[in-house]
């Protein structure tokens, strides 16, 4: 089976095709789509021109991007049953609504992500090896926030949308014309500090895009049970635009997401873009979806599967040829065996390491509690390092 195929095992076609275009009847919320689930291209009037400038090679780029992420996301829950991660969260079906929406940032703008950008991650030339050491216990991050303007995982749910916010609010001041970006899931649209950074973001006209992908459970619990109206239509109550788009298109999310950006750019703004998505795999490795969800859900979405409809219209164009196909499968190989040997080569953290930068000037307590471990560590017979236990005896 190629890596591509993962999610769909038995994708059933849906002859029901969705009108880019297509006005709300009743309740029924508007959708951008710009790739259907066939394969094939749409327009819409509003968001057309903003993908207008990508070739064949731009969508193939696109393409790579999605599988690439796809094996590196399988290896990592692949890794975790084998015992080498404590936990893993899969954006497995998610990989439109994150490279599209990645691929639209320039380099001057600030992301802050939850836990599952991984495909985020990869378009911000964040190495992938470097996002599995927080899920395997031996640091809290491994990279530098400033080299690639991806803030570190946020685990508190919704957090990271406070804190884009400000950080946004302090690109406006600076009077910079760079972007931020918010990622949050739509069971984190219930939290407090989502509904602040709304105020505060819509009051202080920030630079912010707010992107939602609703994958449609926030662990156990179905959008329905969450609100009462579509995630997108929230940001009116706020004052600024919501848009909802097809989380599985990935022209679609790159053009909604550069429509967002530019906005506020222009200073125009906050922006709510809802990516209307599927989980398809389990909220985290931890999680059992089978003991909520039906299969047949899950297999009415892999109909949907936003690699293959790319995949069918690359080749449907001509865009693609066999051999780009499986040169990709080659690469994406490689990368599952350097992520395998990475994980695997990854060192135990140093035990005195939760001690250190603490407080930026040090504390007496920290060393009190320091030196009191390093004792407990010793009556193992098991010495800290020279370093660590230097610093044991400082605290003294």
């Amino acid at each position: 089976m190629t890596v591509e195929n993962t999610a769909a095992r038995k994708p059933r076609r849906s002859s029901k095709r969705v009108s880019a275009a297509k006005k709300p009847t009743g309740s029924e919320p508007q959708l951008v789509q710009l790739l259907t689930p066939e394969g094939e291209r749409v327009t819409h009037p509003d968001y057309d021109r903003h993908v207008a400038d990508l070739g064949p090679e731009d969508l193939r780029g696109l393409y790579r991007d999605m599988v690439l992420t796809r094996r590196f996301d399988a290896e990592a829950t692949a890794l975790q049953r084998q015992g080498e991660l404590g936990l893993w969260a899969s954006l497995l079906g998610q990989e439109a609504a994150q490279i599209g929406s990645g691929r639209a940032l320039r380099d001057d703008d600030y992301v802050f992500p939850t836990y599952r950008e991984h495909g985020v991650a990869w378009c911000r030339d964040v190495d992938p090896t470097n996002l599995l050491g927080m899920f395997r216990g031996v640091n809290h991050g491994g990279w530098d926030p400033g080299s690639n303007n991806f803030h570190l995982y946020t685990i508190v749910i919704g957090s990271q949308a406070l804190h884009a916010t400000g950080y946004a609010m302090g690109v406006a001041k600076d009077g910079a014309d760079s972007a931020v970006i918010a990622y949050f899931g739509d069971g984190a649209s219930s939290q407090g500090d989502v509904a602040e950074s709304f105020t505060f973001s819509a009051v202080y006209n920030a630079p912010v895009v707010f992107f939602c992908q609703n994958n449609q459970w926030a662990i156990s619990e179905p959008t329905e049970r969450q609100t009462r109206v579509p995630l997108y239509q929230r940001a009116q109550g706020y004052g600024f635009p919501g848009v909802r788009v097809d989380g599985n298109d990935v022209l679609a999310c790159l053009a909604v997401t550069r429509s967002a950006l530019e906005r506020a750019r222009r200073g125009e703004g906050p922006t709510l873009v809802e990516a209307f998505t599927y989980r398809m795999g389990a909220h985290t490795t931890s999680d059992d979806p089978t003991r909520y969800r039906h299969d047949e859900e899950r297999a009415a979405w892999e109909a949907k599967d936003p690699i293959l409809r790319l995949r069918k219209y690359l080749a449907d164009q001509g865009h693609a040829d066999e051999a780009f196909f499986t040169g990709l499968e080659t690469e994406s190989d490689a990368l599952a065996k350097r992520v395998r040997e990475a994980v695997r080569a990854m060192p135990d953290p140093d035990d005195m390491a939760m001690f250190e930068h603490v407080y930026a000037d040090g504390h007496a307590l920290v060393d009190e509690e320091r030196a009191q471990f390093a004792a407990y560590q010793a009556s193992f017979g098991t010495e800290p390092d020279s370093s660590s236990a230097a610093g044991a005896e400082e605290g003294k």
